[in-house]
C-alpha cells in the first residue's frame, strides 16, 4: 500500500474528483494516466528544443532529432531489441498492425492464409481479414476454450495450411490471457511462418523481451504505459521489416527521387514517412524512463496482487461471472452480472467516481466465443489501491440492487 500510494503522487489526475465523489480509475486497459515526470519532459521539449527533426541543420532542430533517436534508444533498450533501426515510430497499435497488415495484402495470394485468435481486439483481428478479403487468401481464427488459446488447432491450421503470418496478443484486453508468445512463435516459425505479436496490453503489464521471444513483429501504444496519445512502435527484425512493401510514401522515407524513379532511405526512415509526432516519441522515451527508474517488476507484482484480490471481491456479489479462467490473466477483468446490463451499472458507477469500460470492448469474436454480447471491465494499474476496488465493490452492492428492481 505504501509503494502504490508512493507511485500515486506522480499522477496528479487520480486526484480528481467526479460528480463529487473521489475518483478511481480502473479504465487502465483503454489508456494509462500520464505522470508527472512526463508532462515536464513535454513542457520542456515545447519551450526549449521544439523543431522539426532530421532535415534542419539548425540547433533546435538537431536537439530535437536528437531527443527523437534517444527515445527509439531506449524503446529498442526497453525492448532488448535487435537494433534501433528495428523500432518503427507510429501513431499507436492500430497503426503499426495496419503498416504490417497492408504490405501482406500486397503479397498475399490464394492458397495462403493467415491466423489470428478469437480472442482478439478489433485492431488484430479486422485489418487481417480485410487482407485476406482483398487477395483471395484464407483467414483461419484459433479457438478459445474458457479464455485459453487451443493451440493444438493452431498447429492443425499450420500443418495444413500455408500461413503466411499468425497474428495474437500478448495480453488480451477482454480476460486479460497472458497468451503463451514463445509457444505461438515456435510452433509458426516451425511451418515457416511470421508472427505478429499485439502488445497493447502486455507491454506494461507484462513486458517482453523480443529476442526471447523471436517474434518477427511486436506492436504496442505510448498511451497504455505512461506515455501521451498518438504514438505507437513497430517493432520488427530486421529482416522482416527490409521485407515489408512500402506503403506509405513522403519526405523523410526516400532517399533517391526522380522522374522515372525512386528510391528508399535504409531502416527505420524507410517506413516512417512525414513529419512523426515528435513530442509524443519524447513522452514516450520519458515514460520509459519513468518505468524503468521505478521497477516494472514490483510495478507488475502490484498489479496482479490487485487483478487477484478484485477477482476474490468480486465474486461475492450474487449473480457475478468472470469471463474467462485463462491460466494467467493480467491487466484486465471483465465480468457479467445477472439481471444487469454493463452500460447501466457503469453509468451509475461513473456517477459513483468509479470509471469502468463497458460494451463489447473491441472483441465481439471474443465476447461470442465465451457466450456474450456485451460486458463490464476492470483494469487496475499499479498506482491504484485495494481500497479502491473496495469501492468499485461497494458501489456495485448499492447499484445492483435498484438496476434488477427495475428490471423486474
Amino acid at each position: 500500500m505504501e509503494q502504490a500510494n508512493r507511485w500515486r503522487a506522480d499522477f496528479p489526475v487520480l486526484s480528481e474528483t467526479v460528480h463529487g465523489k473521489r475518483l478511481v480509475y480502473l479504465d487502465n486497459a483503454a489508456t494509462s494516466q500520464v505522470p508527472t515526470q512526463v508532462l515536464e519532459r513535454l513542457k520542456q521539449h515545447y519551450e526549449t528544443e521544439h523543431a522539426n527533426i532530421h532535415r534542419g541543420i539548425h540547433y533546435l532542430s538537431e536537439l530535437s532529432t536528437g531527443a527523437v533517436e534517444d527515445a527509439r534508444k531506449k524503446v529498442n533498450d526497453f525492448l532488448n531489441g535487435e537494433a534501433s533501426k528495428c523500432v518503427i515510430f507510429t501513431s499507436g497499435t492500430t497503426d503499426s498492425i495496419h503498416l504490417v497488415s497492408a504490405s501482406y495484402r500486397e503479397t498475399l495470394y490464394p492458397g495462403q492464409g493467415i491466423i489470428v485468435t478469437e480472442l482478439e481486439h478489433h485492431s488484430n483481428y479486422v485489418p487481417w481479414q480485410q487482407a485476406c478479403k482483398l487477395s483471395g487468401a484464407d483467414f483461419y481464427v484459433c479457438p478459445q476454450k474458457d479464455g485459453e488459446l487451443d493451440l493444438d488447432v493452431m498447429e492443425q491450421l499450420l500443418k495444413e495450411h500455408e500461413i503466411a503470418l499468425v497474428a495474437a496478443a500478448h495480453v488480451t484486453n477482454l480476460t486479460g490471457t497472458v497468451n503463451s508468445i514463445q509457444e505461438i512463435v515456435k510452433l509458426a516459425h516451425r511451418y515457416g511462418a511470421k508472427v505478429l505479436i499485439d502488445g497493447a496490453q502486455g507491454i506494461l503489464h507484462e513486458g517482453i523481451d523480443v529476442s526471447e521471444a523471436d517474434c518477427d513483429y511486436y506492436c504496442f501504444s505510448g498511451h497504455k504505459m505512461l506515455a501521451p496519445t498518438g504514438i505507437g512502435v513497430l517493432y520488427g527484425k530486421s529482416e522482416a521489416l527490409e521485407a515489408l512493401q512500402k506503403i506509405r510514401y513522403g519526405g523523410g522515407m526516400v532517399d533517391l527521387v526522380t522522374q522515372p524513379l525512386t528510391t528508399w532511405a535504409s531502416l527505420p526512415h524507410c517506413l516512417e514517412a512525414g513529419t512523426p509526432n515528435i513530442s509524443g516519441i519524447i513522452g514516450l522515451g520519458a515514460a520509459i524512463d519513468y518505468i524503468i527508474e521505478h521497477d516494472p517488476l514490483k510495478m507488475r507484482a502490484w498489479e496482479r496482487e490487485l487483478l487477484v484480490y478484485a477477482e476474490q471481491e468480486l465474486l461475492k456479489i450474487e449473480g457475478l461471472s468472470v469471463m474467462g479462467h485463462p491460466g494467467r490473466r493480467s491487466g484486465a477483468l471483465s465480468i457479467d452480472i445477472e439481471g444487469v446490463h454493463p452500460f447501466d451499472l457503469a453509468s451509475m458507477a461513473d456517477k459513483m467516481g468509479v470509471a469502468l469500460r463497458s460494451g463489447n470492448l473491441c472483441a465481439q469474436p471474443a465476447l461470442a466465443s465465451l457466450g456474450y454480447e456485451k460486458a463490464i471491465r476492470l483494469s487496475p494499474a499499479f498506482y491504484n489501491t485495494k481500497e479502491e476496488i473496495d469501492q468499485c465493490r461497494k458501489a456495485f452492492e448499492r447499484i445492483i440492487p435498484m438496476l434488477r428492481k427495475f428490471a423486474d
